[in-house]
């Protein structure tokens, strides 16, 4: 299976042909429309919350205090923490969960957040005692996030600005509009997508200083995501974030978190032991490839 190329945090985007463009675009429209009536297909088994899985459990502890991590715990105990985008549910993640389980991954937590919810720093907030929880639960100190779309600002939001850092090891975003994009569906509708909007207070608000912040952050972005424009906007680039940004190309919004080569590369950036190493090491290459 081919890799993912890497960019730099200022991404140069590619200037194809027309018509090679444009087959790539018509290929992509027709994945979409595909992963879209699968989704629709398992929308209903997702609605609910999942159960809580019975687990060795641990004293009830004050916010930001926890646990410390088991001696020599492998990546594998860390628990990972999937997030979706809006006006979905945990279904989403159904193929990506099923990835992650089958190499090792013990502790996954789907979480579904209201789609009533007005505000994103109150998602964020929720998002934030869902992990203090899960590591209560767990035994662990730490959790990895990945978020679809809307569900990747979230937890950012969680980490750079709620102190989630403490917590979050690594955030790995697909296809969040983390500069704001234009292409907003029901903007003037519903507040928290006008938060998603370019040079909204809450897009500013992720653009001031965050000194120190912990977590890494590798995020995935597609040449030919409809719902991200311009396309870089689904970029990391803040000068005090560790962050990775991993070019897609050949597939469109909905199918980032279906698709097994990102599949591979996401569970890659989870284990990989530092920023440089996914770079550069064992993770995918920097060499041009495609996922489709």
């Amino acid at each position: 299976m081919k890799v993912l190329p890497f960019l730099s945090l200022r991404p140069r985007l590619p200037r194809l042909p027309g018509p090679r463009l444009s087959t790539a675009l018509l290929g992509a429209t027709v994945l979409e429309l595909v992963v879209l009536t699968g989704h629709l297909a398992a929308y209903p088994f997702g609605l609910a919350q999942e159960r809580v899985p019975q687990e060795r459990r641990t004293p009830d502890l004050p916010q930001g205090q926890g646990p410390p991590s088991l001696p020599g715990s492998p990546a594998a105990e860390r628990p990972v923490v999937l997030l979706h985008g809006f006006i979905d549910n945990r279904s989403v993640f159904v193929l990506l969960r099923r990835a992650l389980a089958r190499h090792g991954r013990r502790h996954l937590a789907s979480l579904n957040y209201s789609p009533l919810t007005r505000d994103l720093r109150t998602a964020a907030e929720l998002l934030g005692r869902h992990v203090e929880e899960i590591c209560a639960r767990t035994g662990q100190r730490e959790v990895d996030i990945v978020g679809h779309s809307l569900g990747g600002l979230i937890a950012r939001y969680y980490v750079q600005r709620l102190g989630g850092d403490h917590r979050v090891r690594t955030l790995v975003t697909l296809g969040t509009p983390h500069g704001g994009t234009a292409v907003a569906p029901g903007a003037g509708l519903h507040p928290i997508v006008r938060q998603m909007r370019g040079g909204s207070p809450l897009i500013e608000e992720l653009r001031l200083p965050a000194p120190g912040c912990r977590t890494r952050f590798v995020s995935f972005w597609s040449e030919l995501d409809q719902v991200m424009v311009p396309v870089g906007t689904a970029c990391v680039d803040h000068p005090d974030l560790d962050a990775v940004n991993v070019r897609v190309t050949g597939i469109g919004h909905l199918a980032l978190p279906v698709h097994p080569a990102v599949a591979a590369a996401v569970r890659e950036a989870l284990e990989s032991q530092e920023p440089q190493e996914f770079r550069e090491g064992t993770a995918p290459s920097s060499g041009t490839s495609s996922v489709a």
